[in-house]
């Protein structure tokens, strides 16, 4: 009698197939494929800091707005290669009355398009610092940074242009602004004029416009004087 095998089904699964291409790389395949979600990825512009920017920007264009009101000149100094110490060193050694700001060409032109200021066009190139006096004597205003600039011996770092009573001034013009007469000299002008013969008075009187308003405010407080002592 034969005797039948039968075979029962299993439970465990089958072992995996074995291939040579699993168990074997190519030494000479070098490039691998990132998943996209595993692929690095530059992070975006963070919103908050163009805000603070666009911020910033507007504050200095307003800032500049605010000297331009009671100004009297506003001159242009190349800065290229100063540090911050030496601007801290410069404003201690300027008067009260003159202002040093360091602001973008495009922020400071923003501020001044429209005005009398404008003419400073001519000075928006380059790295600038802008001094801004509110006070009639100039010369007294400039000489410190002209000290400054011997003493450190910054021949490369000079006025690159001005703006006074509506005129540009540029590089090779300045004597003329650091020759103007002070109050005094121009107050002593005036007295000497009105005590000579008509022709001082004729030739003052065709001084620059700033002379010319000094001329007239001494005349008029001259006159009340004399008709009250009548």
């Amino acid at each position: 009698m034969e005797a039948t095998l039968f075979t029962l089904p299993s439970s465990r699964p089958p072992p995996p197939s074995l291939s040579l291409k699993s168990h074997f790389r190519n030494p000479f395949l070098t490039t691998t494929h990132l998943s996209p979600t595993l692929r690095p990825q530059s992070p975006p512009l963070p919103k908050i800091h163009a805000a603070i920017s666009r911020t910033k920007k507007e504050e200095t264009v307003e800032k500049v707005k605010q000297e331009l009101g009671s100004c009297h000149l506003i001159a242009a100094i190349s800065y290229k290669g100063l540090t911050v110490s030496q601007f801290q060193e410069l404003r201690t050694q300027l008067p009260e009355t003159t202002k040093l700001l360091v602001a973008k060409n495009t922020l400071v032109y923003k501020a001044i398009e429209g005005t009398k200021w404008a003419a400073l066009k001519p000075c928006m190139k380059g790295m600038n610092a802008w001094l801004f006096v509110h006070s009639e004597e100039i010369p007294a205003a400039l000489k410190p940074y002209r000290t400054f600039q011997k003493e450190k011996k910054l021949e490369d770092n000079d006025f690159s242009g001005a703006v006074f009573e509506g005129k540009f001034y540029g590089p090779g013009e300045f004597k003329a602004l650091e020759n103007l007469p002070t109050r005094a000299e121009v107050y002593a002008q005036i007295l000497g004029s009105i005590k000579g013969p008509a022709s001082a008075v004729v030739g003052t009187i065709q001084a620059p416009a700033r002379d010319l308003v000094l001329v007239l405010k001494t005349y008029c407080k001259k006159l009340e004087e004399e008709g009250g002592g009548q």
